[in-house]
């Protein structure tokens, strides 16, 4: 029995390490083929590692590449990573060729690949893939992330841009996103693209048309090498074939094709030793500021005193100098306001911190200067700003230390009193009462009688009502489903002629519907999931093809232009689409 659970434990053991194995090897398309026909080459691995080093490619020219291609997926609870580099290889010559190991480096250890063997033939009548769709949409499609600092300081700016470069071979004309970045350890913002635009540029020494898809500035949180995750995104490329129309123009085709950029490697440096005792964490070039809104005022007046600093740098990332005053002077805690714009430079503006101070007593009370130290990147060195002291001067109000002890020592004089300074009080005043009419019989006493009685059944029944609507939940999730979809619709109407805004409030309005009538949850929104349900309530074909038409403009719109006229067409079509829904679920 212990031999049956210690054989049973070590194969529990052995394939949990056959899992955990590092997987590096190489792909062909083809193991033979045609000398004027291309070969890809796939070297994958299942954890991401440094350093590739492709083989010498003897007796092939490389044609296209390297593009890599980067997957993750979930598989029974357990993440699978898979990362390629690929090669279109075209041969030089006949016979068999080697293609060489390749190399990586994964957690310091050094991995190979297995030599492949390709025989190359003569010839053929009709290659097969030497310039196939795929291949040339690879090829020609690049997305790269631009890192403006590869080995900033803790705190100090870098700057991620992300471009999609496009050869003029080929065209797009559609993309989405399939997994955006996360920014682990760092502190970040996305910088907001109005609108895109197409620039002309080179990559790898060719010219390229390319596109900034998104802008993002980073703050490092932490020290040593942090990984900056690619943007992977679904890109529909049109590619010309070897087809053409009856005018004789190239016939397209459309290739839907997953890109990635690259990992990006950041190495933090700490910052420098000898850090002022006053220091918080600030990185950047600072100015302080301190001021008042008054030097000079009476004992129970209120005066603001206000701590700033500006500048450039991580403005929202560390704390300001308090303030302190002498206890004469009340002081309540501060408010805070941040006046920051972002842009590729980094963080810039103000900070600043508002006290409110009230003084007690008369007299002349200085509050003492502030000190502030921060990091400049620049100079890699620390500087401290300090302010100057600020004097306040209570002119009216109880002497400082002087509290009132009785009437000592006050010069008392005669009061003359004059024989008619003080009348007798009137005893018999005579007064009436103001509308003295009886209270008993009147309008009023009838009305405050019998409007109680009447109110008692109207509020039973408004009770019952209310008690009914508030247990219908369906109800009343529809209802407020329905509310917004009406407030969307109304809100995209207001926004025709601002692209953005407009579909995404269109947007909002037709999945609200959806709540509404059909009782799903946002999550559960996918176009085909959408058709499908439209079509068990009997929803007829054009209507559903309509419904999901205009789920697919208002995707397309945010990364495409698109004029007023569109616009307003979109929206007429929403309208007639939900009217004709309606009559219909």
């Amino acid at each position: 029995m212990k031999l049956r659970y210690l054989i049973l434990s070590f194969l529990l053991f052995a394939s949990g390490l056959i899992q955990a194995q590092v997987r590096f090897e190489a792909k062909v398309s083809r193991e033979k083929l045609g000398i004027n026909e291309r070969l890809r080459v796939d070297f994958e691995m299942n954890q991401d590692g440094d350093n590739f080093k492709p083989p010498s490619f003897d007796g092939f020219t490389v044609v296209g590449g390297p593009n890599q291609k980067i997957s993750t997926s979930i598989l029974n609870g357990k993440m699978a990573y898979s990362k390629t580099y690929s090669f279109y290889l075209q041969p030089k010559k006949r016979g068999n060729l080697i293609i060489g190991q390749a190399e990586i480096v994964i957690q310091d250890k050094t991995y190979k690949t297995s030599p492949l063997s390709v025989e190359i033939t003569a010839a053929v009548d009709k290659p097969t893939d030497g310039d196939s769709s795929e291949m040339i949409a690879e090829d020609n499609l690049h997305l790269v992330a631009e890192v403006s600092k590869g080995n900033p300081y803790l705190n100090e700016a870098i700057t991620v841009v992300y471009k999609l470069y496009v050869s003029p071979r080929v065209s797009v004309s559609n993309w989405r996103e399939l997994d955006s970045p996360k920014y682990n350890d760092f502190w970040s913002q996305s910088i907001d693209i109005q609108q895109l635009r197409v620039e002309n540029g080179e990559y790898r020494g060719e010219p390229y048309r390319y596109v900034v898809l998104r802008k993002t500035i980073l703050y490092p949180q932490k020290t040593g090498e942090l990984n900056i995750e690619p943007l992977t995104l679904s890109i529909a490329v049109d590619v010309p074939s070897e087809r053409r129309d009856i005018f004789g123009s190239r016939i397209y085709k459309t290739v839907n094709k997953t890109v990635a950029a690259d990992n990006k490697k950041i190495k933090v440096k700490e910052l420098p030793a000898g850090k002022p005792a006053n220091f918080t964490g600030a990185v950047g070039t600072f100015d302080l500021n301190v001021t008042t809104s008054k030097d000079a005022l009476n004992a129970g007046e209120s005066l603001q005193a206000k701590v700033e600093v500006r500048g450039k740098g991580n403005l929202k990332l560390f704390d300001l100098p308090e303030l302190t005053a002498p206890s004469s002077l009340e002081m309540y805690d501060p408010e805070r306001t941040e006046n920051v714009n972002t842009n590729l430079n980094g963080m810039q503006g103000s900070i600043s911190e508002t006290y409110t101070v009230v003084p007690t007593r008369k007299g002349k009370y200085p509050i003492p200067a502030l000190s502030f130290s921060y990091f400049d990147p620049a100079s890699e060195t620390y500087k401290t700003q300090t302010s100057e002291e600020l004097l306040i001067n209570v002119e009216k109000g109880p002497l400082a230390g002087n509290e009132p002890s009785g009437l000592s020592g006050v010069n008392k004089q005669t009061v003359a009193i004059e024989g008619n300074q003080f009348r007798f009080i009137k005893l018999n005043a005579n007064l009436k009462p103001k509308n003295s009419g009886s209270f008993l019989g009147s309008l009023g006493f009838w009305t405050a009688l019998v409007l109680p009685l009447v109110a008692i059944p109207l509020f039973i029944l408004f009770g019952k009502k209310k008690q009914e609507r508030a247990n219908d939940v369906r109800g009343n999730r529809i209802r407020r489903a329905d509310k917004l979809a009406r407030k969307y619709l109304s809100e995209a109407k207001k926004n025709l002629g601002d692209q953005k805004e407009f579909y995404l409030a269109l947007e909002r309005s037709m999945h609200n519907y959806l709540k509404a009538k059909l009782g799903i949850q946002t999550g559960e929104m996918s176009k085909e999931r959408i058709a499908g349900l439209l079509d068990e309530k009997g929803v007829d074909t054009q209507t559903n093809t309509d419904f999901i038409s205009l789920l697919e403009s208002c995707e397309y719109a945010r990364y495409t232009p698109a004029s007023s006229d569109a616009m307003q067409q979109d929206y007429e079509q929403a309208v007639s689409v939900i009217s004709t829904l309606d009559k219909q679920i």
